[in-house]
């Protein structure tokens, strides 16, 4: 064994994980990254298509950014950012209020994508008590959802895994049957639905309105529940039931925003303009944490006044507004305009689709691709015809996961569901490897282990 493997072991606790199948699945020290590539200490190389946990947008070691550090480092590093302020951050408030949806005109900063849920929160529930609205005090959720992992983010999760023993520190919140387009009960698909599936949100607002201060959403596609992805009607009519009731909209876009989808942000599709967005990941290219809520003049009017009204929102990071963070977020910004991200996103992303709807069609334990921008999903199923999933204790995407490690592939899945979601550099012949990478471990998986 590797002495730094020996040494990780020894030492470190690695996150979601269950350390005792690091015994059978050693850590992979990674030395350095190129691309979409990634080199470990042996030499041997891994396509990274899951972009290091949906961060790395531009892929490893990216020449503009690396400069901008370059740059930025010579200047400030941090300050602190009470009662101060520095150039990078004013630059990507100003270019995030332009590229954003139309109502969100406020910039908090934060470092990482939990906060800025926490920090949406905080914000929903105390402009409510500010206004007098004493009852608002609840959140509204979806199920499966997924919003972080600090006590009040898992409280609007709905994922055992992570939430269900910490269920008596967590806040009392409504749980909405979400979307489930795979499986959907009214017989429709995403593509020419009505959302009918809205009808549970609908009698939940309907009902609760006097209660509730926020719903809370990943738009258009649910990641840690699978990969769900769902129509845009569900987010407008979301948006107009908000309306009539006063309720505010959290836009959880950690994961999707910044191209993910096919559209800078995936509110985008919908054409919705929330009151709260949540936005990590993507901003900063995987180079460092960061995070911001955007908010509404509305919202930030509500606590604008002196410390004698208690009106001042208090609520702080160390790290907030943090200058090497922010030159990070506004190089990457201009990348995407220069080298038309956006654009491209799509045109690569209907190539992975394509790519695997034709390998998928052989395979009878694929029950469903979907597919949206640069995100496409198979979920891996006992019986296609009846879609009879596999119990999570068998563990056929960790074992497809394995296999596809040796042949030099990160394919870490959720469930059983696999999912591309690569950096957008990537080209088409990495395309054709990645696609081709995933479904001979899937051969593999299922020819060793015949039914």
């Amino acid at each position: 064994m590797n002495s730094y493997v020996e040494k990780d072991l020894k030492y470190i606790w690695h996150p979601c994980s269950q350390m005792k199948d690091y015994e059978e699945l050693n850590p992979i020290v990674i030395e350095k990254g190129e691309g979409v590539w990634l080199y470990d200490i042996d030499g041997k190389r891994y396509l990274d298509c899951i972009s290091s946990w949906w961060t790395n947008t531009l892929g490893h070691s990216n020449k503009r950014i690396n400069e901008a550090i370059k740059k930025q480092i010579d200047n400030i590093e941090h300050v602190i950012f009470a009662n101060f302020s520095n150039k990078p951050a004013i630059e990507l408030a100003e270019k995030l209020v332009d590229i954003t949806p139309d109502k969100l005109k406020k910039v908090f900063f934060s470092d990482n994508g939990s906060s800025a849920v926490e920090i949406a929160l905080k914000m929903s529930f105390h402009y409510n008590m500010q206004k007098g609205n004493a009852k608002k005090k609840r959140f509204v959720a979806l199920s499966d959802a997924y919003h972080g992992e600090t006590l009040g983010a898992l409280s609007v999760c709905d994922i055992d895994e992570f939430n269900e023993v910490y269920k008596p520190l967590l806040l009392d919140t409504f749980r909405v049957q979400g979307p489930d387009c795979y499986r959907c009960k009214y017989g429709f698909n995403r593509e020419s639905c009505n959302a009918e599936c809205f009808e549970d949100m609908e009698k939940c607002l309907t009902q609760n309105h006097i209660d509730i201060s926020a719903v809370i959403v990943e738009p258009m596609v649910q990641g840690a529940a699978g990969m769900k992805i769902y129509s845009p009607i569900y987010l407008k009519k979301l948006r107009y039931f908000c309306d009539i009731y006063d309720i505010h909209i959290i836009a959880d876009e950690i994961a999707m925003g910044f191209g993910r989808t096919g559209k800078m942000f995936a509110c985008n599709h919908a054409d919705i303009s929330p009151d709260f967005m949540c936005l990590s990941k993507g901003i900063s290219a995987g180079y460092m944490p960061m995070s911001v809520v955007m908010t509404t003049d509305d919202i930030y009017d509500c606590f604008y006044g002196d410390y004698k009204e208690r009106k001042t929102f208090i609520h702080s990071h160390t790290y907030s507004g943090n200058a090497m963070g922010c030159a990070i977020a506004l190089e990457n910004l201009k990348i995407f305009e220069e080298d038309n991200i956006i654009k491209n996103n799509v045109k690569k992303g209907e190539l992975i689709k394509k790519l695997t709807l034709e390998k998928a069609e052989s395979l009878k334990h694929v029950g469903e691709v979907r597919s949206i921008g640069m995100i496409t999903a198979i979920e891996i199923v006992k019986n296609r015809e009846t879609k009879e999933s596999y119990p999570l204790g068998m563990r056929v995407g960790y074992e497809i996961y394995k296999i596809a490690l040796k042949k030099g592939l990160v394919l870490r899945p959720i469930g059983n569901v696999l999912y591309f979601i690569p950096p957008y550099i990537i080209n088409k012949e990495e395309i054709e490897f990645m696609v081709n990478t995933c479904f001979e471990s899937i051969a593999k998986y299922f020819d060793l282990n015949k039914e």
